[in-house]
């Protein structure tokens, strides 16, 4: 079979699978989050990449790897639906790591619920005096 030919399995295999309906916790998030180039001019950083970006990319590769719990392909197929239909209006790398969790909760590899207190968690210890 033809790299092709496999891309387009692929694809038919994802679109199958694939639910962009909205996840409550994300459209929060795409819709009163923060992006880093404003925290990054706010705070007087000039890394133009956010510190959790090297995280995304290590999640990505390694989702890839175990097991082919996301594979590559299909990752970077449903980011590309993703970014276009649910969080286009969203910057890069943050429509990246919304498309990411999005798929992670479609698949069960990650409770919306367990996120939500994770990320609360994360806030507290980033907001206290």
């Amino acid at each position: 079979m033809s790299d092709m030919q496999m891309s387009n399995v692929i694809d038919g295999q994802a679109a199958a699978r694939l639910d962009t309906a909205p996840i409550s916790l994300l459209e929060k998030v795409r819709s009163e989050g923060r992006v880093w180039t404003d925290l990054a001019e706010e705070y007087g950083v000039t890394n133009p990449d956010p510190p959790w970006k090297i995280t995304l990319e290590a999640t990505c590769d390694l989702l890839a790897e175990a097991e082919c719990a996301l594979p590559a392909l299909e990752r970077r197929w449903e980011e590309d639906e993703l970014s276009e239909e649910r969080y286009a209006g969203v910057p890069f790398p943050e429509r990246q790591l919304l498309a990411l969790a999005h798929s992670m909760i479609r698949r069960g590899l990650v409770n919306e619920g367990e996120l939500a207190k994770r990320m609360q968690q994360v806030h507290e210890r980033l907001t206290q005096v």
